[in-house]
């Protein structure tokens, strides 16, 4: 059986998930979690596209866009621990600003647009606000997505002994480890926010790694100057290996509905 694509995936979890929702409610917030490579950036396009095609108006959100701004982040790599330089971890949000621009497309009008946050990887800073895109009315469906979406603080037992060389070497006494799962309790506001989970299971973390490689490959054959050899690319998942284990082994459980994928990224039903 061929392996449905991102359109058709996402007409089966508009049909599951939202088609019943009366129009006049507000936003129905889809969150799509998924680690990285698995695919949720394309997938929330193919949902807004698909939405729009049925006449309902649509945003798509990402927790990378929410970033804490380069400045904020330098700040905090000095005073709590210099692994937060790295985007991405819990703790590196600014779930202020993401909480806000929820409560705000719900009334969003002509007079009162909302501006969604972009964020710029290449400067790793955001957008200055003046180009964030804007929203003058309100969506009917909020598509919500992000590599740790969903995902709860570990038992503090599990925190004990390192995961990786970058865990073993760079925070060998657990301060950075435990700060970044003590933040995951203030993501739970988020994620009670969600109206519905899907998760984009991958087969394995190692998988996950290789997709990220083949990601960044195209990049060190341009010699881009982001781009990140091996060792750096390997120092660099390191910072998310352990909550993305996490999240293979526990988040499925509790989403609304789990979308599998195998080795080279064909999902299933």
């Amino acid at each position: 059986m061929e392996a449905p694509d991102a359109s058709t995936l996402a007409q089966a979890i508009l049909g599951r998930f939202v088609a019943g929702i009366e129009p006049a409610r507000p936003p129905f917030v889809l969150g799509i979690s998924g680690l990285q490579g698995s695919g949720k950036s394309t997938l929330a396009a193919a949902l807004v596209e698909a939405a729009g095609h049925l006449g309902w108006g649509a945003v798509a959100l990402s927790l990378d866009d929410a970033y804490l701004t380069h400045a904020e982040r330098q700040s905090l790599a000095r005073e709590v621990h210099p692994l937060l330089r790295t985007r991405g971890v819990p703790g590196t949000h600014d779930l202020a600003l993401l909480g806000t621009t929820l409560d705000a497309l719900a009334n969003a009008s002509p007079e009162n647009p909302v501006p969604v946050p972009r964020f710029d990887k290449g400067h790793d800073d955001r957008y200055d606000p003046h180009l964030w895109p804007t929203v003058a009315e309100p969506p009917r469906l909020v598509v919500l997505e992000g590599w740790c979406l969903g995902v709860d603080p570990e038992d503090d037992t599990a925190l004990d002994t390192p995961i990786n060389a970058l865990e073993r070497d760079e925070d060998a006494d657990g301060r950075w480890r435990r700060w970044v799962n003590a933040q995951l309790e203030g993501y739970a506001a988020i994620w009670r926010r969600l109206d519905a989970l899907v998760v984009l299971q991958a087969p394995s973390w190692d998988v996950v790694a290789r997709w990220r490689d083949e990601a960044e490959r195209p990049l060190r054959e341009r010699d881009e100057p982001r781009a990140m050899d091996a060792a750096a690319l390997a120092r660099f998942l390191a910072h998310y290996e352990r909550l993305s284990r996490h999240a293979l082994r526990t988040l499925e459980w509790k989403a609304d509905g789990v979308i599998h994928l195998d080795e080279d990224r064909h999902p299933t039903l």
